[in-house]
């Protein structure tokens, strides 16, 4: 049967596929329109199903903060390739996955993917832009967490390929609008110096012994007396946490204090006692994720 241009026009619409695809699909389903809806989905799902093992290098860090502060959301959704990452349906997915990760609270990816928002489905939505878009597109990780007494301050640096979400807490009754100001330069100096752990109590004795002895080999190499090595060791164990320790990195707008230092500044000048308890650092090239 002949399909029409209002036709094509009406499935693009509800589905948001190409023209040719939604032709295609027309014609295919004899011009039962549910039935060319099923057959684009299918389609999506065995696009899904192909590219099931390439490699989403690309994507974007959505970060938002709400219920006055009290709520922080951080997620990362990827793609194959930087074009798409910037591309309107993309952003579009993104933007609705948050809403339906604020909305449902899921504890899990699994329960995220199941969940619904606006009478929409994530997985169908998913299937849906895979079909479109003809790349694997996967939601890789979120925290959504909700403390009464805490204030979550975010950063997303420009491209939104990087992302920061702090968790600060004891924060009632404090100034909301300077902790966010001091909070929200400590985001970006997490931002930018990638730190690995928040203090250095969380560090294990694994890694702190492995470092050591890295220390010690590089130091028996420059001839230092063996008797010297485990104190020049702990010497350098002490500047690696400086580097890899949040609240012991010195702090990058004023090298004279460390980001502790800074908060301890804050609390004295606001009679506060508020306490840096998380970060969250997503990063779209983050091997370690």
């Amino acid at each position: 049967m002949a399909i029409t241009a209002s036709q094509v026009k009406e499935l693009r619409d509800k589905t948001g596929s190409g023209m040719m695809d939604c032709k295609k699909a027309l014609v295919e389903a004899d011009g039962n329109l549910d039935k060319a809806i099923e057959i684009l989905r299918k389609k999506g799902a065995s696009v899904a199903a192909k590219r099931a093992e390439r490699d989403v290098n690309e994507g974007v860090i959505l970060t938002k903060v709400l219920d006055n502060g009290t709520t922080g959301v951080i997620l990362e959704i990827n793609c194959e390739t930087d074009f798409v990452a910037n591309s309107d349906d993309f952003v579009n997915f993104a933007n609705f996955v948050l809403d339906a990760l604020i909305a449902n609270k899921p504890a899990n990816i699994d329960e995220l993917i199941e969940a619904e928002f606006d009478g929409k489905k994530v997985s169908t939505e998913l299937t849906n832009i895979v079909g479109k878009i003809g790349e694997k597109i996967e939601i890789s990780r979120f925290s959504l967490t909700t403390i009464s007494d805490a204030t979550f301050v975010d950063y997303n640096h420009a491209g939104s390929k990087l992302g920061v979400l702090l968790q600060v807490e004891n924060t009632a009754g404090v100034d909301s609008e300077k902790l966010v100001s001091t909070f929200k330069d400590i985001a970006m100096q997490t931002a930018a110096m990638a730190p690995l752990y928040l203090i250095k109590e969380e560090v294990s004795a694994e890694v702190i012994e492995k470092e050591k002895d890295i220390y010690k080999e590089v130091l028996r190499k420059e001839g230092k007396p063996e008797q010297m090595l485990d104190k020049i060791a702990e010497g350098k164990i002490n500047k690696f946490f400086k580097e890899v320790c949040l609240i012991e990195q010195s702090y990058v707008k004023d090298n004279s204090k460390s980001v502790n230092d800074v908060i301890a500044d804050f609390n004295k000048e606001n009679s506060s006692s508020v306490k840096l308890t998380a970060f969250y650092r997503y990063h779209v090239v983050d091997e370690n994720k």
